[in-house]
């Protein structure tokens, strides 16, 4: 949302919970209208900010938010105390504004904490809670003489709002109207000092008395008469009705994933800092690893030099896939919001996310690291192996990306999900064939090489590499491929206790050395990842997200 403008918010929420029988032509229309009634018109293009960016005032973002709500013309419009953060002044503008939006036929319901007195005589209508239970409700204007008539009197010139908080929090200076009443005795009971547990249990006793005294009262019996007239309607319509928390859309999928991938498509372009950041990384890396590895040779130091090389390019892509758990963690209030809203489906969600960062976030930086670091470390000049090389990368990339969306999904806290994809990829990299000769392994600790990534991007990475090459000086070339396969694991395959061939070191690691042996690692990728990208979506579609 922060690096859209206010425009592009406000036709965000149009487009997607406007129903696709009104044009598009006319919800611009309709968000022109809404920019013109809330006073946004000199901002209507610049961007509503992060907290990177510099974006629009406080005032203006919660009249952007209000906008985004007022686009389906609610006859009831609830808002979470919309003055928070705000300083006084702006407050007070966001409080006319909506005064003025009431007087035009909306019942606006929203929560505030302790208004001044020019905000506090805009309302209507006064409900005031502590610890759950309803203190009074009705007339604003009738507050002050409702706690009079229980023995609580305003002093003059304080801010009624002050005065109630006062009161119910047991701190009132108020005189009560009859003196000796009980009620006033537990008033005066909660000054002097009285602090820790004393004191919130005196609070709890103040607001039970308050509560009582309000049961008690003309004000609740003519709200239960209300209520139980809604409660009838609502039985002879419950046929009708939909179920609690069910969420309706006014359009389909397709359009709310045109909407969401264009949403993150700009706030990829336009906050283009980590995106950026990590392509930098990525070139440097690949330039330190190719110096280090320059030029791999022929012979016993390039089988080691192979090894750690390729070693060191599928750990990296593992650990530089970990940025994605900020992915559903960063804007989980948002979606949360939005999802209850009625903007979209969480599967549109979820692939919109998906496209806009396994795409551009993952593949582009795999294809630069293979095409700096594949021709400068050595390997085997042959197009379809440097092109096998970068399709293993990112597929890499891909399935380390799946797992860290898979562990941070439904998450609040990034640190957690840091720690738990980190202790993931330790325990995959003792498994990937390097840190340990995996056919002397344990039988019943095996089968963890199962579920190391690192592992079988290893290994085709070193299917593809090793295959027909010689490490013993000149290649003879007058033995068959056929015989070399024969002799692969055998003591001809040496020469003075050197391994010569890629195929021999292939299988002293278990590893075979055909065609199958390589495509075999790329399906499991394929299908880790496609399993962890449904395991996220599964997370994301049952989270909680009505409270």
């Amino acid at each position: 949302m922060g690096t859209l403008t206010v425009r592009e918010n406000l036709l965000f929420s149009a487009a997607l919970r406007l129903p696709s029988s009104i044009s598009f032509k006319e919800k611009e229309e309709r968000v022109s209208q809404i920019i013109t009634e809330l006073g946004l018109s000199k901002v209507a293009d610049a961007k509503v900010g992060t907290e990177l960016i510099r974006g629009v005032s406080g005032g203006e973002r919660k009249r952007t938010n209000i906008g985004m709500e007022l686009i389906t013309e609610p006859p009831v419009l609830f808002l979470d105390e919309p003055t928070t953060g705000l300083d006084a002044s702006t407050a007070n503008a966001v409080l006319i504004l909506l005064k003025r939006l009431s007087r035009r036929g909306r019942t606006i319901i929203f929560s505030i904490h302790q208004p001044r007195y020019s905000i506090f005589k805009l309302f209507d209508s006064l409900m005031l809670l502590a610890l759950g239970k309803v203190l009074y409700h009705g007339l604003a204007k009738q507050a002050l003489t409702y706690f009079n008539s229980i023995g609580y009197q305003c002093e003059p010139f304080n801010n009624p709002a002050d005065f109630f908080l006062d009161v119910i929090n047991g701190d009132s200076t108020a005189v009560a109207a009859s003196k000796g009443d009980q009620r006033s005795l537990d008033n005066g009971g909660t000054g002097g000092g009285v602090i820790g547990d004393e004191e919130q249990n005196v609070d709890k006793s103040v607001v039970e008395t308050l509560h009582q005294l309000y049961l008690n009262s003309s004000q609740y019996r003519d709200t239960e008469e209300e209520l139980k007239k809604v409660e009838l309607r609502q039985q002879n319509e419950q046929g009708k009705s939909r179920r609690v928390n069910e969420v309706t859309y006014a359009n389909g999928f397709f359009t709310q994933l045109y909407w969401v991938s264009k949403r993150a498509v700009k706030n990829l372009i336009r906050n283009p800092q980590a995106s950026v950041a990590q392509i930098a990384v990525t070139t440097l890396l690949a330039l330190v690893v190719g110096a280090i590895f320059f030029g791999v040779k022929l012979d016993q130091s390039g089988i080691q030099n192979r090894v750690g090389s390729l070693f060191f390019v599928t750990t990296n892509q593992c650990f530089s896939s970990v940025s994605a758990i900020e992915l559903f963690i960063k804007d989980k209030k948002l979606f949360v919001h939005q999802y209850t809203s009625g903007y979209y489906r969480v599967s549109a969600y979820f692939f919109a996310l998906i496209f806009g960062d396994l795409l551009p976030m993952r593949t582009l930086p795999g294809i630069i690291f293979s095409c700096i670091s594949y021709w400068m470390i050595g390997y085997q000049a042959v197009a379809g192996r440097f092109f096998f090389f970068m399709l293993t990368l990112v597929l890499v990339s891909y399935t380390a990306t799946a797992m860290s969306l898979a562990i941070s999904a439904g998450m609040d806290v990034v640190a957690i999900a840091n720690l738990f994809i980190t202790i993931c990829f330790v325990f995959m990299l003792i498994f990937s064939g390097l840190l340990v000769n995996l056919p002397s392994v344990m039988g019943w600790l095996n089968w963890l090489k199962y579920f190391s990534i690192p592992r079988y991007g290893l290994t085709a990475l070193q299917v593809n590499e090793f295959r027909d090459l010689y490490f013993c000086g000149e290649n003879p070339q007058n033995i068959a491929a056929s015989h070399r396969d024969a002799a692969d694991c055998s003591s001809n395959a040496t020469q003075f206790g050197e391994t010569c061939y890629g195929e021999t070191y292939l299988c002293s690691q278990g590893i075979a050395s055909t065609n199958w042996a390589m495509w075999e690692n790329i399906v499991a990728l394929g299908c880790m990842t496609a399993i962890f990208l449904l395991i996220a979506y599964g997370k994301l579609r049952f989270m909680k997200k009505f409270t």
